[in-house]
């Protein structure tokens, strides 16, 4: 169940965020281009505290389909020099420049509590309003999940920890719309060609 897989996910960030060697390099590089660890941490944080807040605002009205929510979103193929991304990167260093590690983990830690509370009780065609658009909760809450998995990864690479044992429900839902996301942008014949064919495989069928 997605609630569950985020909820799972949600709680190893939470751990990971405490890291002793989080704050020795806070304003390091981190693997991603023009983004510090801290600014790294802070969107990997935002994926849990936002949520609560999108959770306790007034249902949407109507919903798109998940896929049209990412083929959508200028960011998903504007490449990481893209105005969307470069955006996305300033608001992290920007909020990460505003905390510590410190508050940054408690603040992560008393989201998780209450999202424990409210996550289970979502009614099953809740629509999350997302502004432009909306989703319906399980759907929003996989494309947190995506978000979970994906920045995990990515911040105990800068730390040069070794990744954490993410939950197989998190990562198998990832795995299923990064393929969709991939099919979406490179067509499905190069995505089985790269899975099943090395010798016709295409240089990349990154789905983001």
């Amino acid at each position: 169940m997605i609630r569950d897989a985020f909820l799972d996910a949600a709680d190893v960030a939470a751990t990971l965020l405490r890291a002793p060697v989080l704050a020795g390099r806070w304003s390091a590089p981190s693997a991603l281009a023009d983004f510090t660890i801290g600014g790294l941490a802070r969107h990997l944080a935002n994926q849990v505290t936002r949520t609560t807040g999108l959770l306790a605002a007034a249902p949407g009205t109507s919903a798109v389909p998940l896929l049209d929510h990412f083929t959508g979103n200028p960011w998903v193929t504007s490449g990481v020099d893209g105005a969307d991304n470069m955006g996305i990167r300033r608001r992290g260093e920007r909020d990460a420049a505003a905390t510590t590690p410190d508050r940054l983990a408690d603040e992560v830690d008393a989201a998780l509590s209450e999202l424990r509370r409210t996550v289970p009780a979502q009614p099953t065609d809740r629509i999350v309003d997302l502004g432009e658009w909306g989703l319906r909760v399980d759907d929003f809450l996989l494309t947190r999940v995506l978000e979970l998995v994906v920045h995990t990864d990515d911040l105990v690479v800068s730390l040069g920890l070794p990744t954490p044992a993410l939950p197989a429900a998190a990562t198998e839902a990832s795995l299923h719309l990064l393929v969709r996301l991939a099919a979406w942008r490179h067509g499905p014949l190069d995505v089985v060609r790269a899975l099943a064919r090395r010798e016709r495989a295409p240089a990349s069928v990154a789905a983001l």
